[in-house]
């Protein structure tokens, strides 16, 4: 066989093993992307003023559940590693687990504490006191989801790394469909339940959550493959310098993805300066993009994996070709994903708003030259989250949040914030400085991994 068609071979055989895991993990991001999406629909109904302080209080919440996200993360390629090395030492296997349950522990304690102040840290930034009051009524509600999520995310890791990403699915399919139904009944007071609007939304979130992780944990307690491993043996056994490494590891990831997020928080808080036309149209077409979102994720995390199984084998040929083939599936998906918004703008925004509503006409103009922006925004977006997964297979996650620094708070809100005020380009110069920094991040990290793909091949020869 030549050289040339066994490369074709290799490269057939990791994209369908990348598809095979991916696809149900396309599925459950999108899952659980769907819960909050639900949340805003649900809250579009009952008004615009209802939807900008939704929009505030979720903002606010995903900056705080997405921090804690990128460290609890940190498990993905401590257990992909150690599962490459030996499958069979379930000592390591409890402890990487056991301290990931006690990350997000730990995390939840300050983000908690930071939401329930909620109200004076927006009154502050100059936001609507109405606004801000509604968005306190929802975050206080929502706060208790953070902990049961995490707790599923760490579970999520555990199955995934085990490629068993199936189970994870269906637990988050039913998650969707609990929290439509306890939404539906919550906001709008149905069926004799009381009507509660933005506090309904995070009740009905905060049950979804604990019983997605009661059907995780059930899985892990009654499925074979699963309770193999017995993750909770000598769970209060901690290791602090197990503790450690986590957190080593983990705490750069958790800046690189909060840097990301503070930069759609910063443009909230911009765009309720403005006006809040200009941040309800926002909130539509960052919900928009941020379903689009969870596909590079997905390759993220099966870049991660995979590079991290491999490096674990001590496969380097393995670790390059995992890496360029998922950068290649997310940069194409995220452009698929572009042609749709910028074709079918009002086909999105309609799941939002009432398009036939006189009063939402400024809203809908707005969101349609918004989502023209977030299309941009996806192209460079898969680029530079695949590269970023890529590089924490190979566990190198400082430089990517020192670029992450650059792009987003050096260039990206600077430039936004001058073509909006200065130049006065308002909401479109906002969302221009955020493409510009992440095309900067994009590039930046793509160069990297070429590099280490590079030195990874050159130790072979």
């Amino acid at each position: 066989m030549s050289q040339t068609a066994a490369l074709r071979i290799s490269l057939f055989n990791e994209l369908k093993a990348s598809l095979k895991l991916g696809s149900p993990i396309i599925l459950t991001n999108l899952a659980q992307v769907a819960i909050l999406t639900t949340n805003l629909i649900f809250i579009g109904r009952l008004g615009k003023v209802e939807l900008a302080a939704g929009s505030l209080a979720a903002s606010l919440y995903q900056a705080c559940m997405i921090f804690s996200l990128g460290l609890v993360s940190a498990t993905i390629p401590m257990l992909a590693t150690t599962l490459g090395k030996d499958r069979s030492n379930l000592s390591a296997i409890q402890q990487i687990m056991r301290h990931g349950f006690l990350t997000a522990l730990i995390i939840c304690l300050p983000f908690w504490l930071l939401m329930s102040q909620a109200q004076h840290l927006w009154l502050a930034l100059g936001q609507n006191p109405e606004t801000a009051l509604l968005a306190t009524s929802y975050i206080h509600s929502i706060q208790w989801s953070l902990l049961p999520y995490l707790g599923y995310i760490v579970l999520r890791s555990f199955f995934a790394a085990l490629e068993k990403p199936l189970w994870t699915l269906n637990v988050a399919i039913a998650g969707i469909v609990v929290n439509a139904l306890f939404g539906w009944l919550l906001i709008f007071g149905e069926m004799g339940f009381p009507q509660l609007g933005l506090i309904g939304a995070g009740i009905a979130t905060t049950v979804t959550n604990v019983l997605m992780l009661s059907g995780m944990l059930l899985l892990v307690y009654r499925h074979p493959i699963f309770k193999h491993y017995k993750i909770f043996t000598q769970f209060f056994q901690w290791n602090w310098q197990q503790l450690y490494q986590l957190w080593k590891l983990g705490i750069p990831i958790a800046i690189t993805f909060t840097l990301e997020t503070l930069v759609f928080y910063a443009a909230v808080i911009m765009m309720g300066i403005i006006v809040e036309t200009s941040l309800s149209a926002h909130s539509i077409a960052r919900q928009i993009s941020s379903v689009a979102d969870r596909i590079p994720v997905v390759f993220v995390q099966g870049a991660t994996w995979r590079l991290g199984l491999a490096m674990g084998r001590a496969a380097p040929h393995d670790a390059v070709r995992a890496g360029w083939v998922s950068y290649g599936l997310g940069v194409g998906f995220m452009g698929l994903a572009a042609c749709v918004m910028w074709l079918q703008p009002e086909f999105l925004i309609q799941f939002f708003i009432d398009l036939k509503a006189p009063e939402n006409r400024a809203v809908i103009i707005t969101a349609t030259q918004f989502l023209f922006f977030a299309a941009l925004f996806q192209l460079t977006d898969g680029a530079q989250a695949v590269a970023a997964g890529m590089l924490r297979g190979l566990y190198d996650t400082r430089t990517p949040m020192l670029l992450a620094l650059l792009g987003y708070w050096v260039l990206g809100v600077p430039i936004g914030a001058f073509l909006a005020f200065v130049v006065g380009m308002e909401g479109i110069g906002i969302w221009i400085g955020f493409v510009t920094g992440l095309s900067v991040v994009a590039v930046l990290l793509t160069l990297r991994w070429w590099r280490h793909g590079k030195r990874l091949l050159t130790r072979l020869e």
